[in-house]
């Protein structure tokens, strides 16, 4: 469950960053050059989603939950934005909704 967890933030970490690139360069004047490396953490995005052990429906239900906690990590810790206790409780709520999801795959498959 470790590995599958891991590779569920790498993930969210490759489509985040795919995305806030872009952001960077449209909304606070970067370099047009940052499409760059922002199409090239899409592609690893989509690599990544392909690794994972599991039917597709769960995969992608579990990963919203991770893809929802690496977003509020990324806002309090990249865009220094303070989260609420309602967001930290949220996002509890959700990862443990992900670790029930991902400890039934092996029952599953």
């Amino acid at each position: 469950m470790l590995k599958t967890t891991l590779l569920f933030f790498a993930t969210a970490v490759a489509e985040i960053l795919g995305c806030y690139l872009p952001h960077l360069w449209v909304q606070k004047g970067g370099s047009i050059l940052l499409l760059i490396p922002a199409a090239a953490s899409l592609a690893v995005f989509v690599s990544l989603l392909m690794l994972h052990p599991a039917a597709s429906g769960r995969i992608y239900a579990s990963y919203g939950g991770v893809y929802i906690l690496t977003a509020f990590l990324w806002l309090r810790f990249i865009d220094g934005v303070k989260l609420t206790p309602q967001d930290w409780l949220g996002a509890a709520v959700i990862f443990t909704g992900v670790l029930i999801i991902v400890s039934g795959w092996a029952k599953s498959v």
